[in-house]
């Protein structure tokens, strides 16, 4: 269970507040599992995918890079549609969470989220559950900084001003949460999503 000197939480936003499949859109888009395949790993599991989480390149020039390694025209299209909607298909609230948000808000804690993420963000964010009562996010594409970087850390401590040992953070990556850590947050891998156990560590 978190000590009492904690006063802030800081969540993850994918597979921690949001479920997300990145298969839903080509499948809504009318793919066949091969080619819903080919998304998955040519675009959402690209570096290019990871460049558009840094800020350092923008969904055009992704888009390009992209349907260069794509076998056809077809695929190619199905790119373009995928990249240009994705957010409405593959992410869903994740059951239980915005009651752990509720919850945590009536016991007077402060919330923020630090998210690997595009500008595409800023899209979507009053779906992320609980999102109307939270303090603010930090995104990744715009301060072109990526977890787990030290630097996104001190970049959440300033732009919010917390301070890292009043500050708990909870992450479905361990190497995320590793690196909250070695800036003095302590934190909670969450990569089994059970909501039970969550709540049992954070005493609600």
């Amino acid at each position: 269970m978190i000590g009492s000197d904690i006063k802030n939480i800081v969540f993850d936003m994918g597979r921690v507040l949001l479920d997300y499949d990145p298969v839903l859109v080509a499948r809504h888009m009318g793919a066949s599992e091969e080619e819903a395949a080919l998304i998955k790993k040519h675009l959402f599991g690209s570096e290019e995918w990871i460049l558009l989480d840094k800020g350092t390149i923008t969904e055009k020039e992704a888009l390009e890079r992209i349907q260069e390694r794509l076998p056809n025209e077809r695929m190619r299209k199905l790119a373009k549609e995928c990249l240009s909607c994705w957010h409405e298909y593959n992410i869903s609230p994740k059951p239980g969470m915005e009651a752990v948000v509720r919850d945590l808000k009536a016991k007077g804690y402060r919330m923020y989220i630090c998210s690997n993420a595009s500008l595409r963000f800023r899209t979507f964010q009053s779906e992320i559950p609980g999102f109307s009562m939270m303090e603010g996010a930090l995104v990744s594409a715009e301060e072109k900084l990526l977890k787990p970087d030290p630097a996104i850390y001190r970049r959440l401590f300033e732009k919010f001003q917390i301070r890292p040992e009043e500050s708990f953070f909870i992450d479905d990556l361990q190497e995320n949460i590793d690196g909250a850590k070695a800036c003095g947050m302590a934190g909670y891998c969450f990569a089994d999503g059970d909501v039970v156990k969550l709540r049992k560590e954070l005493g609600i």
